[in-house]
């Protein structure tokens, strides 16, 4: 399997090429398939899946404490959290926020980005520290890609169906990275036998598994 950086690197031209879809700009004050967000506001948010990168690369050091991939999860607010938490509640407004400016903006800001990561991260180690600058703590850079990935694999979904598009196929290792996040987070909230049977056993499935 390849490292978090190379998977990064295939995966977010499949998000940006649906950013760049035409019946995302022609449904953009719409509705989403996402309770609470607008088509518009969605597709900001996937948009920064991208931009949050350049962010985090372009942040000084601050010596905040680092955790690991799954302690992140363990830690992190909107994780299973009411829509109308906080920290949820701030998310949705951020990208509402982003869609503001319309959606050729958006996809050019990120587009632009991503050509500034598509040069920077080969040249970076995925140990050194890295994660969202509004964090308490921070990650090392393959653990806060591998965030980003999940993010990416989950609102191309939400942003394809809200616009009526077949869901986007990923490059299959990083599918594979968000995958085993999405499985871990769905057993360790439902139990492994529930995700063994959702996955193997339809006949004893419970009706949701969902780790978010």
């Amino acid at each position: 399997m390849t490292d978090p950086r190379t998977q990064y690197l295939a995966a977010a031209p499949t998000a940006l090429d649906l950013i760049a879809h035409p019946h995302v700009a022609a449904k953009w004050t719409e509705p989403s398939a996402l309770e609470g967000f607008t088509v518009g506001g969605l597709t900001a948010h996937l948009a920064q899946q991208i931009t949050s990168v350049t962010a985090a690369l372009a942040a000084p050091p601050t010596g905040k404490e680092v955790v690991g991939l799954y302690e992140h999860y363990d830690r992190a607010a909107w994780l299973a959290a009411d829509l109308d938490n906080d920290y949820n509640t701030s998310i949705r407004d951020g990208g509402h926020t982003a869609a503001e400016s319309g959606p050729e903006a958006v996809h050019t800001q990120a587009a632009e980005a991503l050509k500034a990561l598509a040069e920077q991260l080969p040249t970076l180690e995925g140990d050194s520290t890295s994660g969202n600058p509004r964090w308490p703590y921070a990650t090392t850079l393959d653990d806060f890609l591998a965030t980003r990935i999940m993010e990416f694999v989950v609102h191309t979904d939400d942003l394809a169906c809200s616009v009526g598009l077949d869901t986007p196929k990923f490059d299959q290792d990083a599918f594979d990275t968000a995958a085993a996040i999405l499985a871990r987070l769905a057993a360790k909230r439902h139990g492994q036998a529930a995700l063994v049977r959702s996955l193997a056993r339809a006949e004893r499935a419970p009706a949701v598994i969902s780790g978010l």
